[in-house]
């Protein structure tokens, strides 16, 4: 498991708390879409569910630019 540094969030224009913010929503999303595999999973064994920590599944997409974001005045 690769430990996320300052540096890393600092190359995409985020501080920390800014981070764990949004890796929470898109957590969140994926948990979501997560419930839906396995509800699927009774009608079709074949479905393929992540293996990994969905928090650090979010963490990557964020570090790879899969996550897209907006900044706004609340945040």
């Amino acid at each position: 498991m690769k430990v996320v540094s300052g540096e890393d969030l600092r190359k995409l224009g985020l501080n920390r708390y800014e981070a764990v913010i949004i890796a929470s929503q898109h957590s969140r999303r994926l948990n979501t879409e997560r419930i839906q595999k396995l509800e699927r999973l009774e009608e079709d064994p074949m479905v393929e569910l992540e293996a990994r920590k969905i928090s650090m599944v979010a963490l990557k997409d964020l570090l790879d630019g899969k996550v897209k974001f907006k900044r706004t005045n609340s945040m």
